[in-house]
């Protein structure tokens, strides 16, 4: 089954944060985290069903070399990105589903 990929506007404004963040440490870093993260969001429209369920409808997608998760659910064939979530914060600040 092929997946289309929706990015919340939450998620979109987690992503321009964190590139911001490493841009600010190292020329490059940045691109390299998007470079990264758009390999991640690949494999998760590919193998959406591959990452385990934390709480549930939610997936998480562990992010190499970065400390982020992709949280995003499956609805039929598509998958919604909620958040792309820094694991330094408090675990209790994971974002939750908003309507």
């Amino acid at each position: 089954m092929k997946y289309s990929l929706e990015i919340k506007e939450e998620a979109v404004l987690d992503i321009k944060e964190a590139y911001l963040y490493y841009e600010e440490q190292k020329i490059g870093l940045g691109n390299r985290f998007l470079e990264t993260l758009e390999s991640y969001l690949e494999r998760v429209q590919k193998y959406p069903e591959h990452y385990q369920i934390k709480r549930k409808p939610y997936r998480e997608a562990f992010i190499k070399n970065f400390p982020y998760i992709i949280i995003y659910e499956i609805e039929g064939n598509k998958i919604i990105v909620y958040a792309v979530f820094n694991t330094w914060r408090n675990p209790t600040k994971k974002p939750i589903k908003h309507d």
